[in-house]
């Protein structure tokens, strides 16, 4: 694919932007940030760490839990694609100023991107599912790669790393 080739592709779910009961505790186990203000920085400085403006990073799902943190994505330096989670509930023009596009899944050569894990019996010719959704745990079965903030240290996982799971996993 033109597009793969042409920059650095990247994955994170579930940064979950201002979800102040993701880091107080309410959920077990909770993110280790005093607040969610520290958990949303800190994601966006991993991320800026990581990836250049000309890079691609697909978020998959799980945005932000206020309409109004929407717009800490803007603070993400490159190009953004949003696979919908069942958290991202506001309308799409919400979404649309800070992401170059939205969808449902994203299927690349080898593998399906989505939010939720889906069903084993749907994975034939994709053979592994990058997701999201389950944040600390994972799905105890080899063709699921879990890419949520939890997993991957608050910072986006690139491509290439998951192409390397997927070759050992082939071995």
């Amino acid at each position: 694919e033109r597009e793969l080739m042409s920059r650095n592709v990247f994955f994170m779910s579930d940064p979950h932007f201002g979800h102040s009961k993701i880091t107080d505790g309410t959920f077990i186990p909770k993110r280790p940030f005093k607040d969610a203000d520290e958990m949303d920085q800190a994601i966006i400085d991993n991320c800026n760490s990581t990836v250049k403006p000309e890079d691609k990073l697909y978020i998959l799902g799980d945005v932000a839990i206020s309409k109004k943190k929407i717009c800490l994505v803007d603070q993400i330096n490159c190009r953004k694609t949003l696979i919908l989670g069942n958290h991202d509930i506001f309308n799409t023009k919400e979404y649309l100023p800070y992401f170059d596009n939205i969808r449902a899944i994203r299927v690349f050569d080898g593998f399906i991107a989505t939010h939720i894990p889906i069903h084993p019996d749907s994975l034939g010719r994709f053979k592994y599912n990058v997701h999201g959704h389950t944040h600390f745990n994972s799905i105890i079965d080899e063709r699921y790669i879990n890419v949520c903030v939890e997993k991957t240290n608050y910072r986006p996982i690139e491509l290439s790393e998951i192409l390397k799971i997927i070759k050992n996993l082939e071995i």
